[in-house]
């Protein structure tokens, strides 16, 4: 098991991008959260198998259609074990 904290930047905010985001942590098994930042970019932590969570961030690049991410920062930590699902965060 592992987490990942990543920001994603690019035209992120209005798109559907969060509840994309959740959607697909939920479909791969994942636990942990999705949130919009005030500089426009998203923040993600998630948590699970490695493989599962590669599978995340690789698809992090692609969102829904309106999408267009331009970089995705990404740091890799222990599990904390603290969600029960995936969800969106305000």
């Amino acid at each position: 098991m592992k987490r990942i904290h990543a920001i994603v930047s690019g035209k992120v905010q209005n798109v559907g991008y969060r509840s994309w985001v959740a959607r697909l942590g939920n479909l791969e098994g994942l636990s942990g959260w999705v949130k919009n930042l005030n500089d426009g970019s998203v923040e993600m932590v998630a948590e699970g198998e490695k493989e599962d969570l590669q599978i995340l961030l690789d698809r992090l690049w692609d969102g829904p259609g309106a999408a267009q991410v331009d970089d995705i920062e990404t740091d890799w930590q222990e599990v904390t074990d603290e969600f029960v699902d995936f969800e969106v965060v305000y």
